[in-house]
């Protein structure tokens, strides 16, 4: 059995960070929610001895975090047991009892004082199980038993990334009355807003509230729309008949809206959905709303509200070194403040739904967002990513409608994406994609889809209404000098199909390097950090003159574990990042990239980390977004260079003494010196 649920947004950001164990305190008048993040009890699944030793852990958390990093394709993917105690109070007495999981990788069987209650398939997206019926007052058991076992009908099947198990995203209890706006349509709010029409004149939206209800009588729905400083835009209170009502619609016309515009300004207002009874608040329900317009020209590329904008981000994995996928929002909160300091304008959400609050921060952020389904083909590797099997392909469907419904209000995501490198020599993929899309154009026609492939220009052309492809000219093979004839191939092909590149990237260790640019083996051990900047150099230099790529996703932001990797510096890692899988070194494609797109002065220099020369004669290479810079090694002065277009400022033939020599850059901007400054030390030859 397949359960389908919700919880709404609004009340996780509010949820009380309490265990299972402390009282309820209300949100608002009728719905209460309380975290279930404490205090639980976990062991593996095979074992049935009596008395067996659990280890107590508190959410989110994953157990194969750090075996996963032994370098072998065969990791633990198993079942494991999640127990945990749930007091229902007193007060609970004729409230109705709703049990919401964030995330459990991969799939999840719940029960509740040993009785089976429900099951859901996926570990990327949530779901909500009504557990008022299986609960008494006073303590209650709830146990849930969690497999991230490799099977064929639970996507993905396939992927360049560890399927972490475990409970590895928040989990909470909620309480309502007995009629509610419901927590039970595929883990969303129940509530929706779509944008009719939106332009800078007016903005014509509805809100539709989905409802639970047992009694019916007395009921009415209020919807408010806040702008920013909580003042009400508009309002309005439509009545509820009957038990049998199980949506609302209501229409709003907001005259001169203040538009969602990207980062340069992520305006939301409030959507507030109250549920009334004889006029008294039952149920509430808060989700932001950005209204804002696009499209993507074939030609031209992309356009926020009537106006270019410029697509360019990275690909983000929720993995971070010693936890897996079990983040906290301060985890959440690092990676956004790395893409901001980037400068970047858009996110591929790479290869599944990810954590709310991470779209929170997108919608605050301005960051425009592709959010995919974990429908992963093998890409390079061999496999399947799609068998024509109906339980596999009710799966991925399900997913798709999760994952639009949970996360239709964010405004920060105008693509869905349907798949990730699927090949063709398995089941043909292409009619089931088609039904795919025809799907999310039912659940969410205001959005565009798209999809990444690593095949030629003429597959999958016909199946969704944009494109992309995974490319790695100068990586797997070829020259990165190849991509700009690349994508002018592909645009003179497919002319009226608007197409981006959904990946590009090479990886790189900061602790490896060489003085000239010697082409690495991708499979091989060395990864030096000049190879990656010199790739993402070249590639930049192309796709800015080509705006026709309406998107262009760096792979990757950090890197990320992948247990089949036997590559670079360490095992299990795919260190295409910009970042290390810690965070704690921004490589410097990083400062690259900071220095064309993030408007804030700087300088940097690069092939800092190269320390230990060998030849006299160097290099001196500084990205930086002011307008020229001077140079100083060893205290001699070697003059004052303009930037190029690239913002790279670049002094060649540069002597070095024997023994350390430091580097030094500075500019004045508005009256103050910035500077940038490393030692390098030249080895005295061998005698």
């Amino acid at each position: 059995m397949h359960i389908k649920s919700i919880i709404a947004k609004s009340l996780i950001i509010f949820s009380l960070a309490l265990s299972l164990k402390s009282t309820a305190a209300p949100i608002d008048p009728g719905r209460q929610s309380v975290s279930l993040n404490s205090d639980w009890q976990f062991y593996f699944t095979y074992n049935f001895e009596q008395n067996i030793k659990k280890e107590k852990v508190n959410l989110p958390h994953t157990w194969n975090a750090l075996e996963t990093l032994k370098g072998v394709a065969d990791y633990n993917r198993t079942s494991a047991i999640y127990e945990n105690t749930l007091d229902v109070k007193p007060e609970w007495n004729g409230k109705r009892l709703f049990l919401y999981f964030e995330g459990i990788n991969s799939v999840a069987t719940i029960l509740v004082n040993n009785k089976f209650v429900g099951e859901h398939y996926g570990g990327y997206t949530g779901f909500c199980l009504e557990v008022t019926n299986f609960v008494k007052p006073g303590s209650n058991s709830i146990t849930v038993q969690v497999s991230n076992a490799y099977r064929l009908d639970v996507i993905p099947l396939h992927g360049d990334f560890n399927v972490y198990g475990g409970i590895h995203r928040p989990a909470s209890l909620i309480i309502t009355g007995q009629d509610c706006i419901t927590p039970l349509d595929y883990g969303a709010a129940g509530v929706y807003v779509s944008q009719k029409a939106v332009s800078e004149q007016s903005a014509e939206i509805e809100v539709s509230t989905k409802l639970s209800l047992n009694t019916g009588s007395g009921l009415s729905l209020k919807t408010t729309i806040y702008d920013q400083h909580k003042k009400i835009v508009s309002s309005l209170v439509s009545t509820v008949s009957d038990t049998r009502t199980k949506e609302v619609k209501q229409p709003f016309k907001i005259l001169k809206p203040h538009l969602w515009n990207a980062k340069s300004d992520p305006y939301l207002y409030t959507a507030e959905v109250l549920l009334l009874k004889d006029n008294k608040v039952i149920d509430q329900i808060s989700q932001p709303l950005g209204l804002r317009y696009f499209h993507v020209d074939p030609d031209k590329g992309f356009f926020l509200n009537g106006k270019y904008l410029d697509l360019y981000g990275v690909g983000r994995h929720e993995d971070v070194s010693g936890k897996g996928s079990a983040l906290t929002n301060a985890d959440h909160d690092n990676d956004m403040n790395l893409i901001k300091e980037l400068g970047a304008t858009a996110a591929r959400l790479t290869h599944y739904p990810q954590n709310r609050h991470f779209y929170d921060l997108c919608d605050q952020n301005g960051i425009v967002l592709w959010s995919e389904i974990p429908f992963v083909g093998p890409g390079g590797y061999t496999g399947a990513g799609y068998m024509k099997n109906p339980n596999l392909e009710n799966n991925i469907k399900t997913m798709l409608i999760e994952l639009i419904r949970q996360n239709y209000n964010h405004p920060s995501i105008c693509f869905w994406g349907m798949f990730n490198e699927l090949k063709l020599n398995y089941d043909d993929p292409q009619p089931f994609i088609r039904e795919l899309n025809a799907l999310a154009k039912k659940e969410d026609p205001g959005r565009l889809t798209t999809l990444a492939s690593n095949l030629g220009a003429n597959e999958f052309k016909d199946l969704t209404d944009l494109m992309g492809w995974n490319q790695y000219f100068g990586w797997y093979g070829g020259d990165f000098d190849e991509v700009g004839a690349w994508a002018d191939e592909v645009h003179q092909t497919i002319p009226d199909k608007p197409i981006s590149v959904s990946e590009y990237g090479a990886g790189a260790s900061p602790f490896k390097h060489t003085e000239g640019l010697e082409k690495p083996s991708p499979k091989g051990r060395f990864h030096p950090e000049e190879w990656q900047t010199a790739f993402h150099e070249k590639h930049w230099a192309e796709f800015k003159k080509r705006p026709f790529i309406w998107g262009k996703f760096i792979w990757v932001l950090a890197d990320f574990g992948s247990s089949i990797r036997t590559e670079g510096d360490n095992d299990a890692i795919n260190d295409k990042g910009l970042v290390t899988y810690d965070r704690s070194i921004k490589k410097d494609a990083f400062y690259f990239y900071k220095a064309n797109w993030n408007p804030e002065p700087m300088l940097y220099i690069a092939e800092r980390r190269n320390t230990e020369r060998t030849k006299s004669a160097a290099s001196v290479k500084v990205f930086a977004n002011v307008q020229n810079a001077e140079l100083w090694v060893n205290g001699k002065e070697y003059g004052k260079k303009e930037k190029n277009d690239l913002n790279t400022i670049l002094w060649e033939n540069v002597l070095l003494q024997p023994g350390k020599n430091t580097i030094l850059v500075k500019s004045k901007v508005k009256g103050k010196w910035l500077e940038d400054t490393c030692e390098w030390t030249l080895k005295q030859p061998a005698p």
